[in-house]
């Protein structure tokens, strides 16, 4: 989708869709007050009929008097004070969906005044670039289904231009690596293997001049002990690849990694999971999908940084190789883990991963991972959970997700959760019971994490929905992308 930021007369930008805001009481945003004088008070007349008195909603006009426009949409901001990037994305949201409806594909937004920042600029272009993707990969649409807006132009006065197109830029790169996480996340397990993924990392390396892939297939990882990681592939007959994506934007400073769960589909292994809903465990790979959309988002912004993407992938089946409850692996580590529960198959693979980058002398390391249901118990399908014991890592993090409207919340990573990983036949298990289930697993983690700073994201409520509008959700892509931002020391606001 094209995003461009506009400037000069208002009244006389042609578009096939000007959208402009309208607060309650009929209280006209700056660009609908100058709309409106431009039209002889058309905008006006046209509220004072009672609608959007509350400001919610949408109101539709034609062919009004004096400006370029052939529509305006007016959009419902509710009150003026309490109008945050948050409620104009979710009327933005809104209204698109209704230009798709009337086969509108072009549009101009003008936001209202005190929200034409950086911030506010990135997350109406990021929203218009959400509702730009369908999932077309093995289902076509129907001839009468709703346009995909092509282009969106955003209004701002020419002093904010320049933080304006920063923003848009941004706003472009960030909506292509959330749409491949997205896609990813959503083709099937029988398409997206792990080594579709592996096969996509090199072609991705390809379109990009500073992004190297190499893959690890079993051999190699063979040689290199990862037998937590190879446990769980055996019952597949896919095969598990290590996809290690390098982005070389900084000179030789200490790389930020970011490590992904790439379960391509899991059905829990010989502990196998209920029927009802199971297709969604093509969604396990979620974390790993967001790893290869934050990587290209940095590719694509040019980021002055070192960053390196770690995707774990395999499949978890049962079989006659698979693991079974009771059995104990070696990790890469030299660690040995007993097998409680084989549908607890994430964290051992990616322990191995987390062993792995220990050979990057990496700055720090962020892992996600759709790793727990008990995370979804916990905090529902809205923030993420975060786990590390570093503070102002906690806090570089719950800032990159308040400033991307993908947040997250803080759970505790205490020493007391530890001794419900004890085992009588290996150095940990790899399930702590039924109690504080998401962080018994991060505290899983965190003994393959002690040589570097470290925190873990569960996101397993915010990788996808579910019910009538299931599909992938390409979080935490913003959040790792306003955070690589946000180290890189690139400016936003001008």
């Amino acid at each position: 989708m094209q995003l461009k930021i506009v400037g000069g007369d208002l009244a006389q930008a042609k578009t096939p869709c000007l959208i402009l805001g309208v607060f309650d009481k009929r209280k006209l945003s700056q660009p609908a007050d100058a709309i409106d004088k431009a039209t002889g008070g058309a905008i006006a007349a046209l509220l004072g009929k009672g609608d959007l008195d509350g400001g919610k909603g949408w109101l539709l006009a034609y062919d009004l008097p004096g400006i370029a426009a052939e529509r305006v949409l007016l959009i419902g901001l509710g009150k003026r004070k309490e109008c945050d990037r948050g409620k104009l994305t979710k009327a933005l949201g809104g209204a698109l969906a209704r230009l798709g409806e009337m086969r509108v594909d072009k549009a101009l937004l003008a936001l209202p005044d005190g929200l034409d920042d950086y911030a506010s600029v990135r997350a109406a272009a990021l929203k218009a670039a959400e509702t730009a993707y369908r999932y077309e990969a093995t289902k076509k649409p129907k001839d009468d289904a709703p346009v995909l807006l092509a282009a969106l132009g955003i209004w701002v006065d020419k002093p904010k231009h320049a933080a304006a197109e920063r923003a848009v830029a941004h706003a472009g790169a960030i909506a292509e690596g959330v749409a491949l996480a997205r896609e990813l996340g959503n083709l099937p397990g029988n398409h997206c293997t792990p080594t579709y993924l592996a096969d996509r990392a090199v072609e991705l390396a390809g379109e990009h001049a500073a992004l190297t892939t190499e893959v690890l297939d079993e051999d190699a990882m063979q040689a290199l002990g990862m037998g937590a990681l190879l446990s769980v592939s055996r019952g597949s007959r896919q095969p598990a690849k290590l996809i290690v994506m390098t982005y070389k934007g900084g000179d030789d400073s200490k790389p930020v990694v970011l490590v992904g769960k790439g379960l391509t589909f899991d059905a829990g292994g010989i502990s196998i999971k209920p029927a009802a809903d199971m297709d969604e465990m093509k969604y396990d790979m979620a974390g790993g999908a967001s790893v290869f959309g934050a990587v290209v988002a940095a590719a694509r912004m040019g980021l002055p940084l070192n960053l390196i993407g770690v995707v774990p992938s395999s499949e978890n089946l049962p079989d006659g190789d698979a693991n079974k409850p009771g059995d104990v692996v070696t990790s890469m580590s030299g660690q040995t883990i007993e097998v409680l529960n084989t549908d607890a198959e994430g964290r051992l693979i990616l322990c191995d991963a987390l062993t792995y980058v220990e050979r990057f002398e990496p700055d720090v390391v962020l892992d996600m991972a759709t790793l727990t249901g008990a995370c979804i118990v916990a905090l529902g399908r809205h923030p993420s959970g975060l786990f590390t014991g570093d503070d102002k890592l906690a806090a570089e993090i719950a800032h990159a997700g308040e400033a991307s409207d993908d947040r997250v919340w803080r759970m505790p990573l205490w020493d007391d959760y530890q001794q419900q990983l004890d085992s009588n036949f290996a150095d940990m298990a790899n399930i702590g019971g039924r109690d504080a289930g998401a962080v018994t697993a991060a505290c899983f983690l965190s003994r393959f994490t002690k040589s570097y700073r470290w925190a873990h994201l569960d996101i397993a409520g915010t990788a996808w929905t579910t019910g009538k509008e299931k599909g992938a959700t390409g979080r935490p892509v913003p959040l790792l992308s306003e955070f690589l931002i946000h180290r890189s020391g690139v400016e936003t606001d001008a």
